[in-house]
């Protein structure tokens, strides 16, 4: 603490914007170096810095909810494996929720040491989301993929090619892996040539200081903006559903400020045999992220914004379950948990809150076996999520079919997934009516329809399929989610089902809830001034 506070603040500034390009940089040559629809077009991944206590130093602004994945993971490697036998060049892999910090198995993680003068000073770290395991059950962790704790995945540079045959004899298409993996251990390898850098420019002990020094600022950041907000205690509550529960599940929240302190307390029902799960760092994640969204939006994404945030939830329960919970749709509960925050904070701040977005992520995942073309016999894999309604905000109407909250991934292309896959889009549309109405209406949501070239297995995770998207000071509610099928094609079961050639797949998103009351809006054409020119 005493060499951060004595370090000149340009230096420290400095120092910070370079760790943030640092991490930008290696994300964009995870997305470059990748090899699968899901990474290289969609951004599926995440990029980050951590110090040698396993602290944030800078995460890239990515998806929030892999943060989830970072926290416990260089504790986690630091406890079972010796650090004094750490070597440049070693590199370690894991994906486990309870063995290695994780929050679903399809997301990886790969970390490195980064050695300066012979001395280990500092972790790079990414996340790439593997689109593998597919056709599985969900009703605990064993069958949903392959469970690997924090191991040593590299040594002094070198492959351990028996480690990553375990691996790949695991996965589905083990061709798309062994790419991704190789792109995440070259987009580490530019965060430790970044930081080498960085410290040769400014020296070591210089860096890390400036680490310290940025930690504690953005905690101050935080505390001062948690100052600002009225203190008190808010509570809202809300339920989750999808096609995965038969009925909608009760959670609420209390948000209590009190200076620079807030606490985040949940209420949430047991955990279920199904994958929509939370571990516990999803819900930290998912908290960091919102209250960082309200409070102050430019407090350094470290792990000094956490400092004042308190959490608790059941043990054992949706937000915070135990071994061996199934969790790979957890995705969905971290949307829901948003806005339940959200919600909370209206009644504090309105004038800071949007109202109540699509609260979801939705998911189509289609597999098969290829039947012709020079791919014949091979099994391919795609999955895409698919964007909603913004929430009304107090002074502009929600934004339209966009990823909200805890995912941010791009738009597949058209042309990128029907040259790839055995599937044509026939539909890519706003859905009108989605639009919670309002003085500023909600974001309107998508459709989707697939058409099938080949035969292949289809599995849809819908959310808000029964509850809508709550408007806030009298806005009205967004539309709900669903899925239908061609007439001629196979009922689905809980969103799983199969599709012939030539039969189709409709998605609808769900829309944004709006702000304020509908009859004070004003019309988004003057159609007199229209008629005038």
């Amino acid at each position: 603490m005493t060499r951060a506070t004595s370090l000149d603040p340009i230096t420290v500034e400095v120092i910070g914007a370079a760790l943030s390009s640092i991490v930008d940089e290696t994300g964009e040559a995870l997305v470059r170096a990748s090899y699968s629809t899901n990474i290289k077009e969609r951004r599926d991944c995440s990029t980050a810095l951590f110090d040698l206590e396993g602290r944030t130093l800078c995460q890239a602004e990515h998806v929030p909810v892999h943060l989830g994945s970072f926290l416990d993971f260089i504790p986690m490697v630091m406890a079972e494996h010796d650090p004094a036998e750490m070597r440049p060049g070693d590199a370690f892999v894991g994906n486990d929720a309870y063995l290695g910090g994780g929050t679903h198995l399809p997301d990886i993680v790969l970390a490195e040491p980064i050695f300066v003068d012979g001395r280990m000073v500092a972790w790079t770290v990414n996340l790439a989301h593997h689109s593998d395991f597919v056709d599985r059950g969900h009703a605990h962790i064993y069958q949903e993929g392959l469970r690997i704790p924090p191991i040593r995945l590299c040594r002094a540079g070198e492959m351990q090619q028996d480690v990553l045959n375990l691996i790949l004899h695991n996965c589905q298409v083990p061709r798309e892996r062994l790419s991704d993996l190789r792109a995440q251990r070259a987009a580490n390898r530019v965060g430790v040539q970044r930081f080498q850098e960085l410290c040769a420019r400014h020296g070591a002990e210089t860096v890390l200081a400036a680490g310290e020094a940025l930690l504690d600022y953005a905690e101050r950041k935080m505390r001062a903006g948690l100052a600002a907000l009225p203190d008190g205690r808010w509570r809202f509550e809300d339920v989750f559903d999808n096609l995965e529960v038969p009925e909608p599940l009760p959670l609420a929240v209390t948000i209590t400020i009190a200076g620079g302190d807030i606490a985040l307390d949940f209420e949430a029902p047991p955990q279920t045999r199904t994958g929509i799960n939370m571990t516990r760092t999803a819900l930290l994640a998912t908290v960091y992220y919102i209250v960082k969204s309200v409070v102050d939006p430019t407090v350094l994404p470290n792990a000094g914004l956490s400092r004042p945030i308190t959490v608790t939830a059941p043990d054992g329960s949706l937000l915070s379950c135990a071994h061996p919970a199934a969790v790979n749709g957890r995705v969905q509960t971290c949307q829901r948990v948003a806005d339940l925050i959200l919600g909370a904070f209206a009644q504090a701040v309105p004038e800071r809150v949007s109202a109540c977005t699509n609260s979801a992520c939705t998911v189509a995942l289609f597999s098969g076996t290829r039947t012709s073309g020079p791919s014949a016999g091979e099994y391919w894999i795609y999955l895409e999520t698919i964007g909603g309604g913004g929430g009304a905000r107090p002074d502009a109407d929600g934004l339209d079919g966009i990823h909200v909250h805890t995912t941010n991934t791009s738009n597949l292309p058209v042309e990128a997934l029907e040259v790839e896959y055995p599937l044509i889009l026939e539909r890519y549309e706003l859905v009108d009516g989605s639009a919670g109405p309002g003085r500023q209406r909600g974001g309107m949501g998508l459709r989707r329809v697939y058409r099938a070239t080949e035969d292949c297995m289809v599995g849809v995770d819908i959310s808000r399929n029964r509850s809508r998207s709550w408007g806030l000071q009298g806005g009205g509610e967004g539309g709900h989610g669903s899925f239908r099928v061609s007439p001629e094609a196979a009922p689905f079961e809980r969103g799983r089902g199969v599709l012939r050639a030539g039969e189709w797949l409709e998605v609808v998103t769900p829309g944004g809830g709006g702000y304020g009351r509908a009859e004070e809006r004003e019309d988004d054409i003057d159609m007199e001034t229209l008629a005038a020119e």
